[in-house]
Protein backbone atom coordinates (compact mmCIF):
# COMPACT_ATOMS: atom_id res chain seq x y z
CA UNK A 1 0.00 0.00 0.00
CA UNK A 2 0.83 3.46 -0.63
CA UNK A 3 3.12 5.13 2.20
CA UNK A 4 2.07 8.14 3.67
CA UNK A 5 4.94 10.36 3.30
CA UNK A 6 5.07 13.36 6.14
CA UNK A 7 8.74 14.87 5.87
CA UNK A 8 8.85 16.18 2.50
CA UNK A 9 11.35 18.69 2.81
CA UNK A 10 14.25 17.73 1.07
CA UNK A 11 12.06 16.85 -2.03
CA UNK A 12 9.88 19.72 -1.95
CA UNK A 13 13.54 21.93 -2.26
CA UNK A 14 14.68 20.38 -5.31
CA UNK A 15 10.77 20.79 -6.99
CA UNK A 16 10.63 23.99 -6.11
CA UNK A 17 14.70 24.79 -7.18
CA UNK A 18 13.15 23.03 -10.50
CA UNK A 19 15.65 20.51 -10.51
CA UNK A 20 13.26 17.52 -11.23
CA UNK A 21 9.41 17.64 -12.11
CA UNK A 22 6.73 15.42 -10.88
CA UNK A 23 6.33 13.09 -12.89
CA UNK A 24 9.88 12.06 -11.91
CA UNK A 25 8.97 11.27 -8.27
CA UNK A 26 9.22 7.91 -6.97
CA UNK A 27 6.18 5.93 -5.30
CA UNK A 28 6.86 5.44 -1.54
CA UNK A 29 4.95 1.64 -0.89
CA UNK A 30 5.09 -0.22 2.63
CA UNK A 31 4.15 -3.07 4.34
CA UNK A 32 3.72 -2.28 8.05
CA UNK A 33 5.00 -4.68 10.91
CA UNK A 34 6.33 -4.06 14.25
CA UNK A 35 9.61 -5.33 14.33
CA UNK A 36 12.60 -2.64 15.46
CA UNK A 37 14.50 -3.00 12.25
CA UNK A 38 12.94 -1.53 8.86
CA UNK A 39 14.31 -1.93 5.49
CA UNK A 40 14.21 0.59 2.45
CA UNK A 41 14.46 -1.44 -0.51
CA UNK A 42 15.52 0.74 -4.08
CA UNK A 43 15.78 -2.05 -6.72
CA UNK A 44 17.69 -2.18 -10.16
CA UNK A 45 16.78 -0.80 -13.85
CA UNK A 46 13.79 -3.57 -13.53
CA UNK A 47 12.21 -5.02 -12.11
CA UNK A 48 10.53 -3.18 -9.87
CA UNK A 49 11.44 -2.86 -5.32
CA UNK A 50 8.69 -5.17 -4.55
CA UNK A 51 9.10 -8.04 -7.28
CA UNK A 52 13.17 -7.34 -6.50
CA UNK A 53 12.56 -8.66 -2.89
CA UNK A 54 9.88 -10.93 -3.52
CA UNK A 55 10.97 -14.04 -1.74
CA UNK A 56 13.32 -12.00 1.35
CA UNK A 57 10.10 -9.83 2.40
CA UNK A 58 9.18 -12.80 4.61
CA UNK A 59 12.51 -12.12 6.51
CA UNK A 60 12.59 -8.61 6.10
CA UNK A 61 9.24 -8.58 7.89
CA UNK A 62 10.11 -10.18 10.59
CA UNK A 63 12.77 -7.53 11.10
CA UNK A 64 10.16 -4.59 10.86
CA UNK A 65 8.50 -2.35 8.37
CA UNK A 66 9.77 -2.75 4.57
CA UNK A 67 9.36 0.49 2.12
CA UNK A 68 9.61 0.45 -1.54
CA UNK A 69 10.87 2.73 -4.01
CA UNK A 70 9.56 1.93 -7.11
CA UNK A 71 10.56 4.57 -9.84
CA UNK A 72 8.05 6.48 -12.10
CA UNK A 73 7.57 5.24 -15.34
CA UNK A 74 7.78 7.84 -16.87
CA UNK A 75 10.53 9.53 -15.69
CA UNK A 76 13.76 9.45 -12.91
CA UNK A 77 15.66 12.13 -11.66
CA UNK A 78 18.84 11.12 -9.58
CA UNK A 79 18.21 14.66 -7.72
CA UNK A 80 14.89 13.90 -6.23
CA UNK A 81 15.53 9.98 -5.84
CA UNK A 82 17.79 11.27 -3.00
CA UNK A 83 15.93 13.86 -1.68
CA UNK A 84 13.03 11.43 -1.03
CA UNK A 85 15.74 9.02 0.93
CA UNK A 86 16.66 12.00 2.80
CA UNK A 87 13.35 11.94 4.12
CA UNK A 88 11.74 9.14 4.23
CA UNK A 89 15.11 8.28 6.63
CA UNK A 90 14.38 11.01 8.75
CA UNK A 91 10.69 10.56 8.86
CA UNK A 92 12.05 7.19 10.22
CA UNK A 93 14.04 8.76 12.70
CA UNK A 94 11.85 11.61 13.98
CA UNK A 95 8.43 9.64 13.69
CA UNK A 96 9.30 6.27 14.53
CA UNK A 97 12.78 6.57 16.20
CA UNK A 98 14.31 3.78 14.17
CA UNK A 99 17.33 3.56 11.70
CA UNK A 100 16.34 1.48 8.90
CA UNK A 101 18.77 -0.32 6.50
CA UNK A 102 19.07 0.09 3.18
CA UNK A 103 18.92 -2.84 0.63
CA UNK A 104 20.16 -1.52 -3.05
CA UNK A 105 20.03 -4.07 -5.67
CA UNK A 106 21.65 -3.05 -9.18
CA UNK A 107 21.62 0.15 -10.49
CA UNK A 108 19.88 0.40 -6.72
CA UNK A 109 22.76 0.15 -4.94
CA UNK A 110 24.12 2.84 -7.04
CA UNK A 111 21.75 4.74 -5.94
CA UNK A 112 22.30 4.48 -2.53
CA UNK A 113 26.19 5.40 -3.18
CA UNK A 114 25.37 8.10 -4.52
CA UNK A 115 23.27 9.11 -1.43
CA UNK A 116 25.90 8.80 0.76
CA UNK A 117 28.28 10.57 -1.83
CA UNK A 118 25.49 13.56 -1.72
CA UNK A 119 25.15 12.94 2.39
CA UNK A 120 28.92 13.38 2.65
CA UNK A 121 29.58 16.64 0.59
CA UNK A 122 26.47 17.81 2.71
CA UNK A 123 28.25 16.94 5.90
CA UNK A 124 25.63 14.88 6.98
CA UNK A 125 25.81 11.76 7.79
CA UNK A 126 22.18 9.54 7.68
CA UNK A 127 21.06 7.60 10.75
CA UNK A 128 20.62 4.17 9.63
CA UNK A 129 21.06 0.70 11.17
CA UNK A 130 23.17 -0.77 7.99
CA UNK A 131 23.33 -1.17 3.95
CA UNK A 132 23.18 -4.11 1.91
CA UNK A 133 24.57 -3.40 -1.55
CA UNK A 134 23.60 -6.90 -4.22
CA UNK A 135 25.85 -6.51 -7.33
CA UNK A 136 26.25 -2.94 -7.53
CA UNK A 137 26.19 -1.27 -10.82
CA UNK A 138 27.06 2.50 -9.67
CA UNK A 139 28.77 4.29 -12.76
CA UNK A 140 28.53 3.82 -16.68
CA UNK A 141 31.82 2.38 -16.76
CA UNK A 142 30.62 -0.81 -14.84
CA UNK A 143 28.14 -2.42 -17.71
CA UNK A 144 29.89 -0.99 -20.75
CA UNK A 145 34.23 -0.32 -20.90
CA UNK A 146 34.68 2.94 -21.61
CA UNK A 147 35.64 3.04 -25.85
CA UNK A 148 34.31 -0.12 -26.37
CA UNK A 149 32.75 -0.06 -29.82
CA UNK A 150 31.06 -3.51 -28.41
CA UNK A 151 29.43 -3.91 -25.48
CA UNK A 152 30.77 -7.18 -23.85
CA UNK A 153 28.00 -7.79 -21.56
CA UNK A 154 24.07 -8.49 -22.22
CA UNK A 155 22.67 -5.48 -20.24
CA UNK A 156 25.59 -3.20 -21.75
CA UNK A 157 24.39 -4.18 -25.23
CA UNK A 158 20.94 -2.77 -24.19
CA UNK A 159 21.86 0.65 -22.43
CA UNK A 160 25.22 1.12 -24.67
CA UNK A 161 22.85 3.03 -27.43
CA UNK A 162 21.19 5.12 -24.61
CA UNK A 163 24.57 5.96 -23.54
CA UNK A 164 26.05 6.83 -26.69
CA UNK A 165 23.36 9.03 -27.72
CA UNK A 166 23.14 11.32 -24.68
CA UNK A 167 19.26 12.44 -25.05
CA UNK A 168 16.95 9.96 -26.48
CA UNK A 169 16.84 6.72 -28.69
CA UNK A 170 14.65 5.22 -30.82
CA UNK A 171 11.91 2.66 -30.83
CA UNK A 172 14.04 0.01 -31.94
CA UNK A 173 16.93 0.81 -29.43
CA UNK A 174 13.71 0.78 -26.82
CA UNK A 175 12.20 -2.67 -28.12
CA UNK A 176 15.52 -4.36 -28.06
CA UNK A 177 16.20 -3.17 -24.43
CA UNK A 178 13.06 -4.20 -23.34
CA UNK A 179 13.27 -7.68 -25.22
CA UNK A 180 16.73 -8.18 -23.52
CA UNK A 181 15.52 -7.45 -19.84
CA UNK A 182 12.74 -9.98 -20.39
CA UNK A 183 14.84 -12.36 -21.64
CA UNK A 184 17.06 -12.10 -18.46
CA UNK A 185 14.37 -13.16 -16.55
CA UNK A 186 13.14 -15.53 -18.63
CA UNK A 187 16.65 -17.07 -17.93
CA UNK A 188 16.05 -17.35 -15.05
CA UNK A 189 12.60 -19.25 -14.74
CA UNK A 190 13.69 -21.65 -16.61
CA UNK A 191 15.66 -23.37 -13.52
CA UNK A 192 12.49 -25.67 -13.16
CA UNK A 193 14.19 -27.23 -9.93
CA UNK A 194 14.94 -24.06 -8.17
CA UNK A 195 11.61 -22.91 -8.81
CA UNK A 196 9.20 -25.67 -8.13
CA UNK A 197 11.32 -25.40 -4.50
CA UNK A 198 10.84 -21.40 -4.30
CA UNK A 199 7.75 -20.74 -5.81
CA UNK A 200 4.11 -22.09 -6.84
CA UNK A 201 3.10 -22.08 -10.54
CA UNK A 202 0.82 -19.38 -9.29
CA UNK A 203 3.15 -17.01 -7.79
CA UNK A 204 5.53 -17.07 -10.14
CA UNK A 205 2.56 -16.66 -12.85
CA UNK A 206 2.11 -13.31 -10.99
CA UNK A 207 5.69 -12.74 -10.42
CA UNK A 208 6.19 -13.00 -14.23
CA UNK A 209 3.24 -10.70 -14.76
CA UNK A 210 4.62 -7.55 -12.87
CA UNK A 211 7.88 -8.05 -13.80
CA UNK A 212 7.42 -8.42 -17.77
CA UNK A 213 4.87 -5.44 -17.04
CA UNK A 214 7.04 -3.34 -15.34
CA UNK A 215 9.46 -3.99 -18.23
CA UNK A 216 6.90 -3.14 -21.21
CA UNK A 217 5.54 0.04 -19.21
CA UNK A 218 8.88 1.88 -18.83
CA UNK A 219 8.23 5.33 -20.81
CA UNK A 220 11.11 6.16 -23.55
CA UNK A 221 11.65 9.06 -21.41
CA UNK A 222 12.01 7.18 -17.98
CA UNK A 223 14.26 4.60 -19.53
CA UNK A 224 16.62 7.10 -20.82
CA UNK A 225 16.35 9.25 -17.70
CA UNK A 226 17.33 6.41 -15.93
CA UNK A 227 20.63 5.69 -18.34
CA UNK A 228 21.18 9.33 -17.45
CA UNK A 229 21.12 9.06 -13.77
CA UNK A 230 23.71 6.01 -14.12
CA UNK A 231 25.77 8.37 -16.36
CA UNK A 232 26.14 10.70 -14.39
CA UNK A 233 27.16 9.13 -11.14
CA UNK A 234 30.77 9.71 -11.20
CA UNK A 235 33.64 6.09 -10.74
CA UNK A 236 33.93 5.12 -7.22
CA UNK A 237 37.59 5.49 -6.50
CA UNK A 238 39.59 2.48 -4.83
CA UNK A 239 40.99 5.24 -2.46
CA UNK A 240 39.33 8.68 -0.53
CA UNK A 241 41.41 11.85 -0.18
CA UNK A 242 43.15 12.24 2.75
CA UNK A 243 40.26 15.18 3.25
CA UNK A 244 36.85 12.49 3.13
CA UNK A 245 35.22 10.65 5.44
CA UNK A 246 34.13 7.19 4.48
CA UNK A 247 30.68 7.13 2.83
CA UNK A 248 29.57 5.73 6.12
CA UNK A 249 30.36 4.36 9.26
CA UNK A 250 27.68 1.91 9.63
CA UNK A 251 27.82 -2.13 9.18
CA UNK A 252 27.65 -2.79 5.20
CA UNK A 253 27.01 -5.79 3.32
CA UNK A 254 28.36 -5.62 -0.33
CA UNK A 255 27.29 -9.42 -2.18
CA UNK A 256 28.64 -10.31 -5.66
CA UNK A 257 26.93 -13.47 -7.49
CA UNK A 258 29.26 -15.88 -8.43
CA UNK A 259 28.72 -15.26 -12.37
CA UNK A 260 27.87 -11.36 -12.41
CA UNK A 261 29.66 -11.52 -16.25
CA UNK A 262 26.10 -10.73 -17.83
CA UNK A 263 25.41 -7.44 -16.70
CA UNK A 264 28.80 -5.99 -14.83
CA UNK A 265 31.50 -5.62 -16.97
CA UNK A 266 35.63 -6.76 -16.42
CA UNK A 267 37.11 -3.95 -14.66
CA UNK A 268 34.36 -2.61 -13.28
CA UNK A 269 35.37 0.73 -11.15
CA UNK A 270 32.80 -0.19 -8.18
CA UNK A 271 33.97 -4.06 -8.01
CA UNK A 272 37.85 -2.77 -8.15
CA UNK A 273 36.99 -0.35 -5.37
CA UNK A 274 35.30 -2.67 -2.98
CA UNK A 275 37.46 -5.84 -3.65
CA UNK A 276 40.98 -3.38 -3.14
CA UNK A 277 39.74 -1.33 -0.75
CA UNK A 278 36.33 -1.77 0.67
CA UNK A 279 37.51 -0.26 4.26
CA UNK A 280 38.38 2.79 2.87
CA UNK A 281 34.61 3.74 1.94
CA UNK A 282 33.30 1.65 4.82
CA UNK A 283 34.83 1.09 8.06
CA UNK A 284 32.26 -2.01 8.68
CA UNK A 285 31.80 -3.21 5.44
CA UNK A 286 32.54 -7.18 4.79
CA UNK A 287 31.88 -8.55 0.70
CA UNK A 288 30.68 -11.74 -0.14
CA UNK A 289 30.91 -14.05 -3.56
CA UNK A 290 27.10 -15.31 -3.17
CA UNK A 291 27.68 -18.82 -4.95
CA UNK A 292 25.57 -21.79 -5.63
CA UNK A 293 26.84 -25.33 -4.76
CA UNK A 294 28.44 -27.96 -7.15
CA UNK A 295 25.32 -29.48 -8.29
CA UNK A 296 23.16 -26.14 -8.78
CA UNK A 297 23.37 -22.94 -11.39
CA UNK A 298 25.39 -20.55 -11.25
CA UNK A 299 24.37 -17.58 -9.20
CA UNK A 300 23.77 -14.16 -11.47
CA UNK A 301 23.83 -10.87 -10.98
CA UNK A 302 21.38 -9.41 -8.52
CA UNK A 303 19.35 -13.16 -8.61
CA UNK A 304 17.28 -12.81 -5.53
CA UNK A 305 14.16 -14.07 -6.50
CA UNK A 306 15.78 -17.61 -8.68
CA UNK A 307 18.77 -17.63 -6.24
CA UNK A 308 17.23 -17.19 -2.87
CA UNK A 309 18.21 -20.19 -0.95
CA UNK A 310 21.95 -18.80 -1.98
CA UNK A 311 21.22 -15.42 -0.46
CA UNK A 312 19.32 -15.79 2.54
CA UNK A 313 21.75 -17.21 4.85
CA UNK A 314 24.16 -14.00 4.46
CA UNK A 315 21.57 -11.63 4.76
CA UNK A 316 19.89 -13.23 7.58
CA UNK A 317 23.53 -12.64 9.00
CA UNK A 318 23.68 -9.42 8.32
CA UNK A 319 20.32 -8.53 10.24
CA UNK A 320 21.12 -10.61 13.49
CA UNK A 321 24.39 -8.79 13.55
CA UNK A 322 22.59 -5.03 14.08
CA UNK A 323 20.83 -6.31 16.96
CA UNK A 324 23.86 -7.01 18.65
CA UNK A 325 24.85 -3.08 18.02
CA UNK A 326 22.03 -1.52 18.91
CA UNK A 327 23.36 2.10 18.71
CA UNK A 328 21.22 4.41 20.65
CA UNK A 329 19.62 7.11 18.16
CA UNK A 330 21.48 10.60 17.67
CA UNK A 331 19.91 13.91 18.99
Amino acid sequence: MPYPVSVTERQSEILTRGEAALRQRATVLWERRSGSTPTIVLGGFVPDSTEQVFLLRGYLLRQGSVYYLNYARGGFSLALICAQLDDLVQELNLTHSQRPVIFGVSFGAGLVLEWLRRSRAARRSPAISGIILVSPVACAADIVVPGETKASTLIGRALKPYLDSGATVGADVIDRSRAIFAKIFEAGAQNREAIGALLTPGELRLLRDRVLRAVQEIEPVGACERVNALRAMPALSPWINADQSPLSTAPVLVLYAEKESAVIAAGSPTRVAFESALSSHFPHGQLQIVSSDAAGTAVQHASLIFHYFQFLPLVTAFYRSLKLRKLPLAA
